[in-house]
């Protein structure tokens, strides 16, 4: 198992767009915030792994959890003396852009990039989950091997795992 914290502001997997450069086709991503996360995902990666003795890059199916700290609004904190304090109504969870998926793909796409999987598709099960910070902004990446039927579960934890006990 490998844990990875990201410190930077997650961006999302945008549109691509489509451009003629002399006579051929090039595509181009839409948000120009992808860039900076995933050098920051690839950053936190290579770090992580050099203070890892003996680490080899997963080559099997993988569970990735990932637990993204998303900015809070300003309008989530009180005002006047106790403007540093969150108001007693500041929800806990995103319920607004970016999107959940749009999120994961752009993240799992570092990963790659950075060499700790060979491939987004070895990706087989996993938990993602948005936060308001309460800190800095970023992301924990939990990366599993799976070798049992058990390792796919979601943790106890997770609002999933009563659901998929229950399908057992």
């Amino acid at each position: 198992m490998l844990t990875i914290n990201v410190t930077g502001t997650p961006a999302p997997q945008g549109s691509k767009r489509a451009f003629v450069v002399n006579g051929r086709a090039v595509m181009a991503e839409s948000s120009k915030k992808v860039k900076p996360w995933r050098q920051d995902v690839t950053a936190a990666v290579l770090d992580t792994i050099a203070n890892t003795p003996g680490f080899e890059p997963f080559t099997g199916p993988v569970r990735v959890d990932i637990t993204f700290y998303l900015p809070r609004p300003g309008y989530h904190f009180r005002t006047g003396a106790r403007s540093h304090e969150l108001k007693d109504s500041a929800p806990h969870w995103v319920d607004k852009k970016p999107d959940k998926d749009k999120l994961e793909r752009a993240t799992c796409d570092a990963l790659t990039s950075s060499g700790v999987i060979r491939d987004d598709a070895q990706i087989a099960a996993g938990f993602v989950e948005k936060l308001y910070a309460n800190g800095p902004t970023g992301a924990r990446i939990t990366i599993t091997p799976l070798t049992t039927v058990a390792a796919a579960l979601p943790s106890p934890g997770h609002a999933a795992a009563t659901v998929q006990g229950a399908l057992l």
